[in-house]
């Protein structure tokens, strides 16, 4: 009997290979077809296959949304939000090729909250005395290291947020000569200028990402709202204006 032996994917029937297995609450799953989940997926060992194959069959879907997708704003640089403002639609990804990546299509509507994090880390600054030895500076001299995450959470079958780091590389920044910099936080950060513009980068997201969620709010909130009967000004019949704002006897915009 051999000591490995062979499996099947129970998704797509492919043999798997050593070291492809990717296991299924109920089954198994091959490398290939893990590759073509969410990127933002995360639950796969609590998965069953048939949650596996409708997941895939959305990926397969969410092709055409991506094909139709229209950029019309970009926030970022590395990892980049890319917004279609006619359709509703957002898209994080980081490849400049984003469409053969087929990245998850969101609309506005699935948002339901952004955060910024700013990651600090604090190194000593030493020096190298007469004999090669490393020691402290008199005081202690320290740098610190920023990275900023953006977590936007949505409302998605598959997955609840999406958190990337917004800098492609750590923000250094050093303590002056001949000043103690032991404290951390913005204070020091905002002495570099890439603190500065990705401070306000991360700004920019969060607030673009929590207006458009609250224009979809509001509009769903005056199409649920009653409609008022006005007398149109135009053939003087009592009607209910339509979504238009048009009177439902001879057409007139009543309102505005």
């Amino acid at each position: 009997m051999a000591l490995f032996s062979k499996k099947n994917c129970d998704v797509c029937g492919g043999k798997i290979g050593m070291l492809g297995n990717r296991k299924l609450e109920d089954g198994n799953l091959c490398k290939d077809c893990a590759k073509q989940l969410s990127p933002y997926f995360s639950d796969r060992k609590r998965s069953t296959v048939a949650d596996i194959k409708e997941q895939l069959a959305y990926r397969e879907a969410n092709k055409a949304d991506v094909a139709a997708f229209n950029v019309t704003r970009t926030l970022g640089t590395g990892t980049k939000v890319l917004l279609d403002e006619d359709a509703g639609k957002f898209i994080v990804t980081s490849a400049k090729r984003w469409q053969d990546g087929n990245p998850d299509v969101l609309n506005y509507s699935q948002v339901t909250g952004c955060l910024v994090d700013i990651d600090e880390t604090r190194n000593e600054i030493m020096q190298t005395d007469s004999e090669g030895k490393e020691k402290s500076y008199t005081p202690p001299r320290y740098e610190h290291d920023y990275d900023f995450y953006i977590t936007i959470h949505v409302n998605h079958p598959y997955f609840d947020q999406i958190r990337y780091r917004l800098n492609s590389s750590s923000i250094t920044v050093e303590a002056p000569t001949g000043r103690v910099m032991i404290q951390g936080g913005a204070d020091i950060g905002r002495r570099s200028v890439a603190y500065r513009e990705h401070e306000n980068l991360a700004q920019e997201i969060k607030d673009v990402l929590t207006q458009v969620r609250q224009t979809v709010r509001d509009n769903i909130a005056a199409a649920n709202a009653p409609k008022q009967v006005v007398t149109c000004p135009f053939c003087g019949a009592t009607t209910t204006p339509d979504s238009q704002g048009r009177c439902e006897f001879c057409q007139s915009a009543v309102n505005g």
